[in-house]
């Protein structure tokens, strides 16, 4: 009896180390995003490719944005390894401001939180004192 249950252990244990030698790995194209220097009303998305290059499924469990003038969409499905997802990001352009916000993304992988970026301006061409020379000129191009 002994021998079964210690024999049934040994099974256990090796199944259990095999499970957790698979990970899902979350590699991002670029982690910050700029997006320049933008007029008000301009189209504020833009998207973060990222490819598993696990040997596991990937799941984005959360995104999370450091305020309500960025909307993240996260992926429904799990990403199998070798393949892409994106995760796109929404800012709110009729806020004429400069933009500095990081999108919190929680999954699986062996990197479980990824801190995204996204940084720009945007402006108000309407208000001329708002637009410096360096603006205008980047406008201009």
């Amino acid at each position: 009896m002994k021998k079964l249950f210690t024999l049934l252990f040994i099974s256990i244990f090796s199944l259990g180390i095999n499970a957790q030698d698979k990970v899902a790995k979350i590699e991002f194209e670029s982690e910050t995003i700029d997006y320049g220097v933008i007029e008000k009303g301009s189209d504020g998305l833009r998207v973060f490719k990222f490819k598993n290059t696990g040997d596991a499924p990937l799941i984005v469990s959360a995104v999370k944005s450091s305020c309500g003038c960025t909307v993240p969409k996260k992926p429904t499905a799990p990403i199998l390894p070798g393949e892409n997802g994106e995760i796109e990001v929404k800012y709110d352009t009729n806020r004429v401001n400069p933009i500095r916000k990081t999108i919190t993304v929680t999954s699986n992988a062996d990197r479980p939180t990824v801190a995204l970026k996204i940084k720009g301006t945007v402006i108000d061409p309407s208000k001329s004192s708002v637009i410096g020379d360096k603006d205008k000129s980047v406008l201009e191009q």
